[in-house]
């Protein structure tokens, strides 16, 4: 039996062109904001976790207060808002975001037509 580098003998290859490099800045920059969505998206599911344990508990008490579930709620709300902003800033970093909406700032990729944020067209649109 022939060893595997007769019958497989490695072809002279062109050197691969060195990888582009982003600014050390630019990358620690990155790198700050990936972890504070993932210290954001982790604390969103605790939080989504502990409402529904909550309004689950009073439910089978049938002591279910509002005024708790609502200020539960708000601070949901409030770190979901934070996550939706580092969301945000990591999009527009990526190189192949098409630009931003007009209308409130939301990141979008090629060939889309509305932005998914508040539905604003990105496109023209021709009168008929």
């Amino acid at each position: 039996m022939r060893p595997l580098a007769e019958l497989f003998p490695r072809r002279a290859s062109k050197p691969a062109p060195p990888p582009v490099a982003k600014a050390p800045l630019e990358v620690d920059e990155n790198k700050e904001l990936l972890v504070q969505r993932d210290r954001l998206l982790e604390k969103f599911t605790i939080m989504q976790a502990d409402l529904g344990g909550a309004f689950y508990e009073m439910a089978i008490r049938d002591h279910v207060r509002l005024d708790v579930l609502t200020r539960k709620a708000a601070e949901l709300q409030r770190v979901d808002a934070e996550l939706l902003g580092v969301e945000r800033v990591l999009e527009l970093e990526r190189d192949d975001a098409a630009g931003t909406c007009p209308s409130c700032g939301a990141p979008y990729g090629h060939g889309v037509r509305f932005c998914a944020q508040c539905a604003h067209p990105l496109v023209p649109i021709g009168v008929a």
